[in-house]
């Protein structure tokens, strides 16, 4: 006599959840519509579903844990103390058990047989959607820009409009299920349903089919898609052109085409959400005196833009409305001129007696954040 903890694969210890859960990994994996003319699944089901019967019943379970499966013999409640007599009181179990997830008993069987119920295709899917990529210029992505894909998918067949036959005639129901994609076999106490083998679910079977296409609806094509890339896209956004994939089976919809966007750097210009930043180098003298500058633009033209006296290195000045537009719509970005301030090198003599002398000019009120910085530094060292 089998143990009906082993069975499940329990502890004697489990509880009502752990004993649901158990039966029902064993139930689907042994279940005779899983298992077509196996009679060792049939005979498992029965022992895990017999097994399940006492223990999720605490009565029964106390009464198998005191006197085994011998004590359940003569329980009037047990409804087979030694063994299901035929495989519907299995499976009325197995319909119990799985009863309590939600959903009923028909969304279990969708999941675990394989079909929606509630799909009205028959059997017919859409097309599969496509991806493809297009790399940019960083001028294109400011802009935007029209490209032209060249891509390979299926198209509907021009010769039978997709109907996959030589001629609507040429379309049938389908004898084996009448027409509803379904075959039905009963099993006890009720019926299970099936995508139907001979039509796969559609219901029309064809005579003749389209010697073009062979029956399928669709042919292998190559064709040029045009794709508009609005202004202000960035790096790994991706554009949907819905209908653009694959055309579907039986004139089901089309698939659609994923677009990535890769924008190649530019060697002059930082992007950073809208806004894009450039670095401008200035002379010792431009930065200490002051000076005009014209700043070049993304779009290949000059801002001009007034350099304050003493600007220090490392300062951002930002130009206004001249970033990226927000591809959503929503405004423009800046443009930011990060200041870099160089060094003179190569200095010739009179360059270096003319520094000299202006070195022996030069005051702390000079050079205010010098000034600031040694008297943090005394500080510090002070304490």
């Amino acid at each position: 006599m089998s143990d009906f903890y082993q069975e499940l694969g329990i502890s004697k210890n489990a509880n009502q959840e752990e004993i649901k859960k158990a039966y029902r990994k064993q139930a689907l994996k042994y279940h005779p519509d899983k298992n077509p003319g196996s009679k060792e699944a049939e005979a498992k089901f029965k022992k895990i579903s017999e097994a399940y019967e006492a223990l999720s019943d605490e009565n029964k379970r106390k009464i198998y844990d005191q006197y085994g499966s011998e004590g359940l013999k003569g329980s009037q409640n047990m409804g087979g103390g030694q063994g299901f007599s035929s495989m519907e009181e299995a499976l009325k179990t197995f319909m119990g058990a799985f009863g309590s997830m939600g959903g009923g008993s028909e969304s279990i069987f969708e999941s675990f047989f394989g079909f929606d119920s509630s799909s009205d295709e028959r059997g017919f899917k859409q097309g599969s959607s496509k991806k493809a990529t297009i790399t940019l210029s960083f001028e294109e992505a400011i802009q935007g820009v029209d490209k032209e894909l060249a891509i390979s998918n299926y198209v509907s067949c021009s010769e039978c409009d997709g109907k996959g036959a030589k001629s609507s005639k040429d379309i049938k129901r389908c004898s084996t299920c009448s027409g509803q994609g379904q075959v039905f076999q009963s099993r006890g106490f009720f019926s299970m349903s099936s995508t139907c083998p001979t039509c796969n679910g559609n219901g029309k079977v064809i005579v003749n089919p389209c010697i073009a296409c062979n029956g399928f609806g669709r042919v292998k094509d190559k064709q040029k898609v045009k794709v508009h890339i609005p202004a202000g896209v960035d790096n790994d956004m991706r554009l949907k052109m819905k209908g653009y994939g694959d055309a579907g089976e039986g004139n089901a919809p089309n698939g659609d085409l994923y677009v990535t966007i890769k924008v190649a750097p530019s060697d002059t210009f930082q992007r950073e959400g809208d806004d894009i930043y450039v670095n401008i180098p200035l002379t010792f003298t431009e930065a200490a005196l002051g000076c005009k500058k014209d700043i070049p633009t993304p779009l290949g033209k000059t801002s001009r833009i007034s350099i304050s006296e003493g600007t220090q290195n490392g300062k951002t000045l930002r130009i206004k409305g001249l970033g990226f537009p927000n591809v959503h719509g929503q405004g423009v970005g800046d443009l930011l001129v990060n200041i870099l301030v160089e060094t003179p090198i190569n200095l010739s003599s009179k360059q270096k007696a003319i520094l000299e002398e202006f070195k022996s000019l030069e005051t702390e009120a000079n050079h205010p954040t010098r000034k600031s910085f040694f008297e943090k530094v005394k500080s510090f060292f002070k304490d």
